[in-house]
């Protein structure tokens, strides 16, 4: 971080207004929410990433055997083909899930470089939207 320097702050008092300030709080809003979203898409990844590895697991397993299977909070025992078909079911799932987050993180990030510009245009130097 920097220090902005006196006459710097100075020469760009341009008021601030209501509308402005809704943006300000739209801004801030957006950005809270996306942070979110990473933190779910990030563990979304890792829950794909143990799913892939259960599933080349499950298709070294033998057939014949049945597999231990966790449904909520249980494991049953399930057939090595049911649990491929249950385990590729709860995959696609979990890649829609993805999908619509990262989705919606891109929604906020476009809003966000909207209002960046619009607040960056009136108050210059004098405010600060970036991390």
């Amino acid at each position: 971080m920097r220090m902005i320097a006196q006459e710097d702050e100075n020469e760009n008092n341009a008021e601030v207004t209501w509308e402005d300030q809704q943006r300000i709080n739209t801004f801030s809003k957006l950005n809270s929410r996306m942070r979110g979203l990473e933190e779910q898409i990030d563990a979304l990844k890792q829950e794909k990433e143990a799913m892939d590895d259960l599933a080349m697991e499950l298709e070294l397993a033998d057939e014949d055997q049945p597999v231990l299977y966790r449904v909520g909070e249980a494991f049953v025992h399930m057939s090595q083909p049911r649990a491929l078909k249950r385990l590729a079911k709860e995959q696609k799932g979990v890649e829609k899930e993805l999908s619509k987050l990262t989705a919606t993180v891109g929604q906020c990030e476009t809003e966000m470089k909207n209002l960046k510009v619009v607040l960056y245009a009136k108050f210059g130097k004098a405010i600060n939207l970036d991390e």
